[in-house]
């Protein structure tokens, strides 16, 4: 499964009411460390496609989402489970921190 982009515009119906766990990525073009977790995210996405949906938010063009959610720097990693914030993980994660993350 693809990596979503997730805007103002699709996120209540992505996120909040997804019946999956949905673990959102908050990054910008700019950052070093977001770059490092792309990759790493969309490793994720294939891996576990088939138990939740994974999705980026840029805070750039989606500050407001980024503010309610208290994003103060990026990366940032949140899993949603039944639209509600259930974890969540500052700067880079490896693919094995990940897993910890969404198990």
């Amino acid at each position: 499964m693809a990596v979503l982009k997730i805007t103002a515009d699709n996120f209540e119906e992505e996120v909040r009411n997804s019946k999956v766990p949905v673990l959102i990525d908050f990054w910008a073009e700019w950052c070093g460390p977001c770059q490092m977790q792309g990759p790493v995210v969309e490793e994720a996405a294939e891996e576990f496609s088939e138990r939740i949906k994974i999705g980026k938010i840029n805070v750039d063009e989606e500050g407001a989402l980024a503010q309610k959610y208290g994003v103060m720097s990026i990366p940032t990693l949140i899993l949603f489970k039944d639209g509600q914030v259930d974890k969540k993980a500052i700067g880079f994660h490896s693919i094995e921190e990940l897993r910890k993350i969404i198990a």
